[in-house]
């Protein structure tokens, strides 16, 4: 006997339901129960939230006295909702226990948070948004890093057909007057000498949000023009100089590894603050893009309202990113993880000459002077797996960057998963790894040769690791001493000043013996040093004061 279908019900639909318009934005909370961040006593913000709203203000009414950073979520969800197709939430965050899956013959580790996490390809940008700093989108053709950038253009307020038309795009012909300005032919006949010539500056320049598409297909003279204006913010034609101010940038390539036309130099390089690399499309939203394409809608065009940013919010927004506090133990916890990327015990004579920036100033493969060290541990020295330390810029990002973290998540400060989050991405071009090292060889580890981000995520958790073994948290010697220096010396008497010293000499003469030189240790012998001499500079101003 045949059974009938059974007929829709409540239980059981008759297929999706319809998808929310493109502009859609959701009205309820991003993130229930967020902090704010700590605000100013009087500032631009508390105007938008005044009940009396100017007219002229420039402010959407339906969005005055919403907070920046739930905005900036509401931004966030609606990219990656509506605009970019990215169901890759691998910036994880766990505040209970997550279930995990073993899948494959490879036991690939699947991990399902269980708080908010988010997709990188569409955090990151929008971090870089808000702390306006410089980011690389990398990645094959076709894998939404061109639209994610025209986004963050509109978000700044700015019409799509501005933002594209003030996109530049990288070509082997692109000569300094093309991306900049050319004078004006005029002047060039008339002018006396190089000052009275006038500049046709292109209009991109005076953007808030600056796109380089295809940067590695610059010519190499272009690129060094372009350097001081990333370095910098000013460019100079003619003896001309434009002040672009500060900009979020986004750049764009297709190799991260020195494809393209041009090499990029490594000064241009260093100035990039994040690295983003684009994941593949997930197949099972095909039917999203085919809804796009029928409907002929663009997202940069349909950008709702709510999540755009007038000039005076982006500047209010960075400043509340900026006021985001770093905690104590995440401070030391990054110094710590840092201080082991540097030391290179054998490439120096002198002691402060003992690092891997002296073995490349001096053109030698840091591998031969690391081959000389023998009795350490190098699988538990995560300097081991590097050939290079951390600059001031890479360190300066990552307060950055992890206070964007915070600040995004509703935190009034950085907490560890706010650095670890971010870390990968800051560090993605600051830190190349040694894959001749001992960690390397293990089988276990080989995917980690390919896969960065995981590899320094790896890096860190092992540094945290060790710094909570050790108990530097609870015993930490060298940080009293620095905290003693740091708050002044005026008022020691010099039997204060002798002791002192003193203590630091003991210290350094119980490190003699039985222990071996890594990089946090090397660090704090240095510290060490520098207090020694405050003290002994102090002392003999004492003593001729005294005379």
């Amino acid at each position: 006997m045949s059974v009938p279908p059974p007929g829709p019900s409540a239980a059981q639909p008759t297929g999706p339901a319809p998808a929310p318009p493109l502009g859609h934005v959701s009205s309820a909370p991003t993130r229930p129960g967020a902090g704010r961040a700590p605000e100013f006593d009087l500032d631009v913000a508390d105007l938008y939230r005044s009940p009396a709203l100017p007219a002229d203000a420039g402010i959407d009414p339906e969005a005055a006295g919403l907070p920046l950073d739930e905005k900036l979520r509401q931004a966030y969800f609606w990219i990656v909702n509506h605009a970019i197709i990215s169901p890759h939430y691998d910036v994880e965050f766990t505040d209970a226990s997550a279930s995990s899956f073993r899948l494959g013959d490879s036991r690939a580790l699947l991990t399902l948070p269980t708080d908010q996490s988010y997709s990188s390809f569409v955090l990151l940008p929008l971090l870089t948004f808000a702390v306006r700093g410089r980011c690389l989108l990398v990645g094959g053709p076709g894998r939404g890093k061109t639209v994610s950038a025209l986004l963050m253009g509109v978000l700044a307020g700015y019409p799509a057909r501005e933002v594209r038309r003030g996109m530049q795009h990288g070509h082997p012909q692109l000569s300094v007057a093309d991306l900049f300005g050319t004078p004006l032919p005029r002047d060039l006949v008339q002018a006396a000498s190089l000052a009275d010539v006038d500049v046709a500056w292109r209009s991109w320049l005076g953007l808030r949000v600056k796109i380089v598409d295809e940067y590695n297909r610059i010519p190499t003279r272009t690129q060094a023009a372009l350097l001081t204006l990333l370095a910098d913010g000013y460019v100079e034609v003619y003896d001309q100089v434009y002040e672009t101010g500060d900009a979020a940038w986004y750049l764009t390539a297709n190799d991260d590894a020195g494809g393209g036309t041009y090499q990029v130099v490594d000064a241009l390089k260093d100035r990039i603050d994040v690295v983003v690399p684009a994941l593949p499309f997930n197949n099972r939203f095909l039917g999203q893009l085919i809804d796009r394409a029928e409907q002929g809608v663009r997202p940069e065009n349909a950008v709702p309202p709510q999540v755009v940013y007038t000039a005076a919010e982006h500047d209010q927004l960075h400043r509340e990113v900026l006021a985001v506090r770093i905690p104590e133990p995440v401070r030391r916890r990054l110094e710590f993880f840092a201080g082991q990327l540097e030391l290179l015990e054998r490439a120096g004579w002198q002691f402060e000459y003992r690092t891997k920036d002296t073995a490349r100033l001096a053109g030698i493969d840091p591998r031969q002077f690391a081959a000389a060290d023998t009795g350490r541990d190098r699988l538990g020295d995560i300097g081991e797996q590097t050939l290079t330390g951390l600059s001031v810029r890479a360190l300066q990002s990552l307060v950055a960057y992890s206070k964007a973290m915070a600040y995004f998540r509703g935190r009034a400060e950085v907490d560890l998963a706010d650095l670890r989050a971010v870390l990968p991405f800051v560090l993605h071009d600051k830190v190349a790894p040694d894959l001749q090292s001992a960690p390397f060889a293990d089988p276990a580890r080989d995917a980690l040769r390919a896969d960065r981000v995981s590899w320094l995520r790896d890096l860190f958790d092992t540094a945290c690791a060790q710094y909570d073994a050790i108990g530097l948290d609870q015993d930490d010697p060298v940080g009293v001493i620095l905290a003693e220096v740091s708050a002044g010396l005026d008022g020691l008497t010099e039997a204060e000043v002798l002791g002192r010293t003193a203590r630091i000499e003991q210290l350094l003469g119980s490190w003699q013996t039985g222990r071996k030189l890594y990089g946090h240790l090397y660090d704090d012998a240095l510290v060490l040093k520098y207090a020694h001499q405050r003290y002994t500079n102090y002392l003999t101003w004492l003593r001729w004061s005294a005379s």
